[in-house]
């Protein structure tokens, strides 16, 4: 499968990086993308969730997921023999809080926003 997913996580933050790969490949083969495809995940801290929503939802408040897709909002240029989808930025701290809540292992919270972060690039929204 022609899919690239590269992955920033800080520094302090322990994930498992083939785990997610993987939730992204399953993901996007369930609903038809086969490649070449990319989507960017990226683990972050509560500040910069925070400064995120701030900047682009105009929410003073961090939360567990974001998704920012390529195919919508200012132009840019991008090469057209890939789909770029976009990028899945989840906080670390609030999957702490909420595996803690729900009762959940940690990778296991990790690869469920993930997948929501992904199904909103595909145009699914609650």
């Amino acid at each position: 499968m022609d899919i690239s997913v590269p992955i920033y996580v800080e520094s302090r933050y322990k994930v498992n990086r083939k785990r997610i790969k993987q939730k992204v490949f399953d993901t996007l083969h369930q609903h038809g993308v086969v490649g070449p495809a990319e989507v960017s995940v990226a683990i972050v801290g509560d500040r910069k969730m925070r400064a995120l929503n701030k900047k682009y939802r105009n929410l003073d408040k961090t939360t567990n997921v974001l998704s920012f897709s390529q195919l919508e909002g200012e132009y840019s240029p991008l090469p057209k023999d890939k789909l770029y989808l976009g990028d899945v930025i989840v906080s670390y701290p609030k999957i702490i809080e909420e595996a803690a809540l729900e009762n959940m292992l940690v990778d296991d919270k990790v690869a469920e926003l993930v997948e929501h972060g992904i199904l909103h690039l595909l145009g699914e929204h609650h």
